[in-house]
């Protein structure tokens, strides 16, 4: 059955903590579960560490854990130190019948450092890419033996942000790797959403409905803005918001066509004082669940 999470990003910002600092960690709770009414929700920086408390809190609320980002560091240590360093995030993970670990690497990633232009961002050659993709595959063959897949997050300012990027990335690991398609990052890195889905559909583990602001998305590029510029000035949106420039139901058709039945996550990070989080997150929630219908992913929730 197709699950709908959210993330609390759009309520209190992980990369900048002062983005949604007012909000208190109960109301995001509340409104995420009882008010607009998702089944789960992703890690944030306010949740406990320990894998029962945060099962506890997010269950007060009628939320199960969906899954955490889990930043690797593959390109400064070897998969013997990954598979040490993962081992806390893998407890949460296993004790909260997550079935995926959301990964990517971020030993050089410049999306959190508000001083550095995201069009700045690190970029490996062909023999990196393989040789980084090796690490990953390995990594990622090690959590499939403890019964959890490695979905690899492309995001803006890594090394795996432009369609080519993640291509290359796919053609570097085996079937160990799968992938978590964000279709806003897709659209900021480059790419046409849904052609770059239909290439990888196949080995896609995760899915992140984040929409963008296309004239947001393009004066960051233009005026070499740093990612939480971008963020901060409207970049990502919801699902059925007017502004966004994506259209999910294409994208949910090619998932309900190769029988994907994970979770389908709004992660989309705002400014919580200029897009109020309760009013987006419906509208998101609302719009998603109609568009995945629409697509003929029949599993879904009413």
């Amino acid at each position: 059955m197709i699950r709908y999470g959210t993330n609390p990003i759009a309520w209190a910002n992980d990369d900048d903590q002062s983005i949604g600092a007012h909000i208190p960690t109960a109301q995001i709770l509340h409104e995420a579960g009882e008010v607009i009414g998702f089944d789960g929700i992703e890690n944030g920086h306010r949740w406990p560490d320990d894998p029962l408390a945060l099962k506890e809190l997010l269950g007060r609320h009628g939320l199960a854990f969906v899954s955490g980002w889990y930043s690797t560091e593959l390109l400064t240590r070897s998969v013997e130190q990954e598979i040490a360093a993962v081992q806390g995030h893998l407890a949460k993970l296993k004790a909260n019948g997550c079935r995926v670990c959301i990964a990517c690497e971020c030993s050089n990633t410049v999306h959190g450092r508000p001083d550095m232009p995201v069009n700045r961002r690190p970029r490996l050659t062909p023999g990196e890419m393989a040789e980084f993709g090796r690490r990953i595959e390995e990594f990622a063959a090690h959590l499939a033996g403890e019964g959890i897949t490695l979905a690899y997050h492309h995001h803006m300012g890594t090394v795996v942000e432009s369609p080519g990027e993640i291509d290359a990335f796919m053609a570097a690991t085996g079937p160990a790797t799968h992938l978590l398609f964000d279709a806003g990052h897709c659209a900021f890195g480059g790419g046409d959403p849904e052609a770059v889905l239909r290439r990888h559909a196949g080995r896609v583990a995760h899915f992140h409905a984040k929409n963008i602001r296309r004239p947001v998305t393009e004066q960051v590029r233009a005026k070499d803005m740093s990612f939480l510029q971008g963020v901060l000035a409207g970049a990502f949106t919801v699902p059925g918001d007017p502004e966004g420039a994506i259209d999910f139901v294409p994208l949910l058709r090619i998932l309900a066509d190769h029988g994907y039945d994970g979770w389908l996550v709004i992660e989309a990070e705002q400014d919580p004082e200029k897009y109020p989080p309760l009013e987006y997150q419906s509208l998101g929630l609302k719009s998603l669940k109609a568009m995945a219908r629409q697509a003929g992913l029949d599993r879904v929730r009413a």
